[in-house]
């Protein structure tokens, strides 16, 4: 008897141990994907699932503070040119990093020193006949595609996608023509009127390169899939349905398909590579602050899409805003990762927005895995034609990561009384109901204002938590909108009709008095800097976040140019265009007056901090773990003011180190931050600021963080630099 007792406590005892040894063995074949998955950067954003995760942990809490500047790389050989930001995120394949300068060179560089291998200028190609030297664009990465000694880069530049020989530098002339496909063919338009810009890389699948972009107001965003060898079209998803296709009648006008513009998807995709799904989030249509010419709910405007990455077509979507009047674009791609709750683990993704709403579905069919409420918002407009949607989407879990209400409560009162005093006068003159506020002449408060919220960085997430960590804005801005009277408009002067052709087409960026707004600059003066024909150039073909304006005729541009350049000889020529794009709608309609960021009267936000954070959300929970203010003004910590935070662009990395690395805000630091506290462990100031992801890597077992450090849209420094940082050798 005493026997078989042992025996029973024996085979416990061992089943025990097997059991153990069961977890250990699932927990080490796990560590060991997740390490094998993300130890490289191949891709923009660290992965084709958008997590900006690297198994890496060479670099970590105890040591980060011991990291040095590797190497610098000067991508346009230190020329004192004021440039804008870089927004890349580099890739690196095999020891070389491929990246993009201010002037959109595409380069080669060895990633342990930092020299040059080999530079691409576009603007010597055969194949960008439509791209100039001096029209800037934005670049924010660019992809690599291979087939056995076949190894590609595939960046776009202005309307131009080029494949390059990843190894050589040189154009790979059998693909499109020249080694450049012309983007702005394809789209169902007349090609010589739309103006196509992508920002973001395109992603590869199998064969295949996916690209959508930045687009002017006239030109649709529509998804389009090229075969990476030829360059050919191979299938095209309508962001703006046709008819017979889905979502056609959430379009009042039934003859929106071919002439509305926008619906984009200018931040990018993610892809589930082994199911062959491609998710894209979709920007607002045209126009982005009154909807009285495109009424209903307008699909695939503000929605999130999954897409047959084969064939094009529609497996699933969900709308964030209904009818968006705000500018509120899905504003980078959804993030893949594997949900958990209950033991139970579901495929899915994680949509930040500007918002600050984070949408969780499951990634195969689209069911929401928090609830997502439809509830009632203020529909009580005062502006003519307008009818706003009677409820938008909120979700239960995760809570805002911003506020989305100013009240009077919330306004700075940090400065002076007297500043106060100023910000509650201007407030009280507002509407500011919260989120969804209608627009008005009056001024609405926009709050979380045109840039977030969640911006074109996107999130960041740690696959062995599922904690998601996504920086924000909190910057409130004021929506003025003006009224176009429905009249003809026959102009005599080139004067005429540029001051007509401002108002329709400039007036919403540098503003009615040409003195610029928010993050867009004045333009007063430009006659020092263009001649007539310069600036009608730059009208064809936009520059960073100005589109191009080729729906305008040479007669239309060489009025505006007039206009603005103030050339009174041409101003006072008889104007001879046509007057199709000067009309008024037959019905009312209204304008926007600008950008314009609700400040103190000595620039600062006028809302209370913070002004910038960083949050940590368990996903699983949709609880956050943590959240700090990111970024400060030196000035006012001295005056013994706690950090507020600042503005930020670009995102952040997380890595197995147990670290967060970014750098991205308007102070210009670079900082390294406990991933599980929050606590900032390192931070250098930068040669300007790094508006850009940083990417890992590790080359000959050596760990390296590099970010690109161009400058801000907020002014200050500004730089052509990359900059590498890794241990020196005793500390690794």
């Amino acid at each position: 008897m005493r026997l078989k007792r042992v025996s029973f406590r024996f085979l416990l005892i061992l089943f025990s141990i097997l059991f153990l040894l069961i977890l250990l063995i699932g927990y080490w074949i796990n560590e060991n994907n997740l390490i094998n998955k993300y130890s490289d950067w191949k891709v923009y954003g660290g992965s084709k699932e958008n997590s900006k995760y690297s198994s890496l942990a060479e670099i970590d809490t105890l040591n980060v503070n011991k990291l040095q500047v590797a190497w610098i790389y000067h991508s346009e050989n230190n020329d004192s040119t004021k440039f804008g930001p870089i927004e890349c995120n580099p890739i690196i394949i095999d020891g070389t990093l491929y990246g993009v300068s201010p002037k959109m060179k595409l380069f080669a560089i060895d990633a342990t020193s930092g020299k040059e291998k080999w530079q691409f200028d576009p603007a010597d190609s055969l194949a960008n006949k439509t791209w100039h030297r001096n029209s800037i664009n934005m670049n924010r990465g660019v992809a690599y595609w291979e087939d056995g000694n076949d190894k590609r880069i595939i960046y776009t530049v202005g309307p131009i996608a080029f494949a390059v020989n990843a190894n050589s530098g040189k154009l790979i002339h059998d693909f499109g023509v020249d080694g450049g496909v012309n983007l702005a063919k394809g789209l169902g338009k007349d090609e010589s009127t739309v103006s196509i810009t992508p920002t973001s890389p395109v992603m590869i699948f199998k064969d295949l390169f996916i690209v959508s972009g930045l687009v002017s107001e006239e030109t649709p965003g529509h998804i389009r899939a090229f075969d990476v060898r030829s360059g050919k079209q191979l299938w095209i998803f309508h962001t703006i349905p046709y008819p017979g296709e889905p979502g056609y009648n959430t379009w009042e006008d039934s003859t929106a398909y071919q002439h509305m513009g926008s619906t984009n998807s200018w931040s990018g995709f993610s892809l589930d590579e082994k199911r062959g799904i491609l998710y894209a989030g979709v920007g607002s249509p045209t126009n982005d602050f009154y909807g009285g010419d495109r009424l209903g709910d307008g699909l695939y405007g503000n929605s999130i899409l999954a897409i047959d990455a084969l064939t094009g077509k529609l497996i699933w979507h969900f709308q964030t805003v209904h009818h968006d009047v705000w500018d509120m674009d899905i504003s980078s791609p959804p993030v893949l990762f594997t949900f958990e709750k209950e033991g139970k683990k579901i495929d899915a993704i994680a949509q930040t927005t500007k918002t600050g709403f984070v949408f969780l579905f499951d990634r195969v069919n689209g069911k929401p895995l928090f609830t997502i409420y439809e509830k009632p918002v203020p529909t009580n407009t005062m502006i003519a034609g307008e009818k706003l949607s009677p409820t938008q989407p909120f979700p239960l879990l995760p809570k805002p990561f911003v506020r989305q209400i100013l009240t009077k409560n919330d306004l700075n009162k940090l400065i002076s009384d007297s500043s106060y005093q100023d910000v509650l006068k201007r407030f009280n003159a507002y509407r500011s109901e919260g989120i969804y506020t209608p627009p008005s002449t009056q001024g609405t408060i926009i709050l979380p204002g045109y840039d977030g919220g969640g911006e074109w960085g996107g999130p960041s997430i740690d696959p062995s938590t599922n904690i998601l960590y996504v920086n924000a804005n909190e910057m409130a801005w004021v929506l003025n909108l003006v009224e176009n009277k429905p009249n003809a408009y026959k102009p005599v002067t080139n004067l005429e009709a540029g001051t007509r052709l401002y108002q329709l087409n400039c007036m919403r960026c540098h503003g009615p008095e040409r003195l610029g707004s928010g993050d867009y600059p004045s333009i007063i003066g430009t006659e020092k800097k263009y001649t007539l024909l310069q600036l009608m150039q730059l009208l064809s073909t936009g520059r960073r976040m100005m589109p191009g304006f080729n729906h305008l005729s040479t007669e239309e541009k060489n009025a505006i140019a007039s206009f603005i350049l103030n050339i009174k000889e041409e101003q006072t020529k008889k104007y001879d265009g046509s007057t199709k794009n000067m009309q008024a709608a037959i019905k009312p309609s209204y304008g926007f007056t600008g950008y314009n960021k609700f400040l103190t009267k000595e620039g600062y936000p006028a809302i209370a901090p913070p002004w910038g954070t960083l949050n940590a959300i368990n996903l699983n929970t949709g609880n956050y773990v943590w959240k700090i203010p990111l970024g400060e003004f030196k000035e006012l910590k001295e005056k013994g003011i706690p950090t507020t935070g600042r503005e930020n662009y670009g995102g952040s990395v997380i890595t197995a180190g147990g670290l967060l690395f970014i750098g991205a805000t308007a102070d210009g630091m670079f900082r390294a931050i406990n991933k599980f506290t929050g606590k900032v462990l390192w931070e250098i100031d930068l040669p300007a600021s790094g508006v850009a992801t940083p990417a890992v890597y590790s080359v000959n077992g050596k760990q390296y963080v590099v970010i690109a450090c161009g400058g801000s849209k907020w002014g200050g420094k500004s730089s052509d630099a990359y900059v590498a940082f890794a241990l020196p050798q005793k500390y690794k």
